[in-house]
């Protein structure tokens, strides 16, 4: 369900903004996304884990808050972001 430290390291990596980049809203919406994904197709064979359920539906809104932002201080950013990632908004 989770995501691995190689799979996180890489993660960072490529959608880092500089050299040591960590914590940009970039990285920390792509890491989501990952973790997302994986959840999504654990629930679909565990149709019943509520709550696992209730902590995508977390993950969602956290991710939701951080495109918010995003899209308030740079519109150029967050459209380039949501590319990448093929999100639907």
């Amino acid at each position: 369900m989770s995501i691995t430290a190689e799979r996180k390291q890489e993660v960072i990596h490529e959608y880092a903004t500089g050299e040591a980049d960590t914590g940009s809203p970039e990285v920390q919406v792509a890491i989501l996304s990952e973790r997302i994904r994986n959840l999504t197709e654990h629930l679909k064979i565990h149709k019943k884990d509520f709550h696992s359920r209730r902590g995508l539906l977390m993950m969602v809104g956290q991710r939701r808050r951080l495109l918010d932002y995003l899209k308030r201080k740079q519109v150029s950013r967050y459209e380039r972001l949501v590319e990448r990632l093929g999100l639907r908004r």
